[in-house]
């Protein structure tokens, strides 16, 4: 499984070092090609390269107009009367895309698109699971899960979710020919967007999930919302096999919370309870990956670092530079 671990000073060289490869990977992408894809993610960890990029861009690094993008998830059940209402509130993955990318180009990209969370009204969605339990099931082996609906939902608000949205937005995407470069923070639990621990590989496409209570708990942390019963309790989220499709992936992670999560999927084979350790299976696919750490995430490979060898895993300190 052949892929490459960047190790950098602190959280202001991850996005240095992380800035600098998808600068250069865009350029050349739009030296051959006429539009250029990006994934997305949302959370601290991309916001200082966001920043860069848009920098970049501004002073002529790349040409802006000429991206494409593609966020890798969203709430459902963001307060609001309607989707407006809930796309625009603060704490939407649109509002945090806006404030910390989008806004900041000179020339703003071609087309950005976001999963369709905000045209769910989730009181209908929780009516409708409720009234019609043989249209769907749960599915993952932890207390995130995702809500899988039948095809055939005999709920005409089931079926619209499922073929409207769940699988308009892998269309959407495979429409503008696949995700060129994905960008990825890596969650505590070592989840990646809402791909929560225990939800099976299998699984493929945009996802319904409903959140475990410890995501449920970090968003009110970390100061998103007031409390648990005012943060949303499901939303939508590209499935890993969806995620790791893109052709290049660029995955960052700083700071002691993302230790184990790092340390793990490196060191430990491939399993859904650890989302984030599918990199090894699209790594040995020929996907091209890299990992952007900083020294506090990376301590538990750089302790092991003959076993992350023996991996095929190449791993440069970076700290000096």
């Amino acid at each position: 499984m052949p892929f490459t671990i960047l190790v950098t000073r602190d959280y202001e060289h991850v996005s240095d070092v992380a800035g600098r490869r998808v600068q250069r990977a865009i350029a050349a992408g739009l030296k051959m090609q006429d539009e250029y894809v990006l994934g997305l993610a949302t959370g601290s960890s991309p916001v200082g390269l966001y920043r860069r990029l848009a920098a970049a861009a501004n002073r002529g690094a790349f040409d802006s107009e000429r991206l494409r993008s593609f966020n890798l998830d969203e709430y459902v059940g963001l307060p609001g009367e309607n989707a407006q209402q809930r796309t625009m509130h603060p704490e939407s993955y649109c509002s945090f895309m806006t404030h910390n990318l989008f806004a900041l180009f000179d020339r703003p990209p071609r087309r950005f698109e976001l999963p369709w969370a905000n045209v769910i009204d989730q009181p209908a969605l929780i009516h409708e699971l409720n009234s019609h339990p043989g249209d769907w099931k749960r599915v993952g082996r932890d207390e995130g899960q995702a809500i899988v609906i039948r095809r055939d939902a005999r709920s005409k608000y089931l079926r619209w979710v499922r073929n409207r949205i769940l699988d308009g937005y892998p269309r959407l995407i495979r429409k503008a020919g696949g995700v060129d470069l994905q960008i990825l923070g890596v969650g505590g639990r070592g989840h990646i967007a809402f791909h929560e621990a225990g939800i099976p590989f299998r699984l493929g496409g945009l996802l319904l999930v409903e959140l475990e209570s410890s995501t449920i708990r970090h968003a009110v942390e970390d100061g998103h919302f007031p409390s648990a019963a005012q943060t949303p309790h499901y939303a939508l989220t590209m499935s890993i096999a969806l995620v790791f499709k893109a052709r290049q992936v660029v995955l960052l992670a700083n700071g002691a919370r993302k230790r184990a999560a790092v340390g793990r999927a490196v060191l430990e084979p491939p399993s859904a309870a650890l989302p984030v350790s599918y990199c090894q299976t699209y790594a040995a696919r020929g996907g091209e990956l890299t990992w952007v750490v900083d020294e506090v995430a990376a301590a538990d490979l750089l302790a092991n670092r003959k076993a992350v060898r023996a991996r095929g895993v190449t791993l440069r300190d970076l700290r000096k530079r």
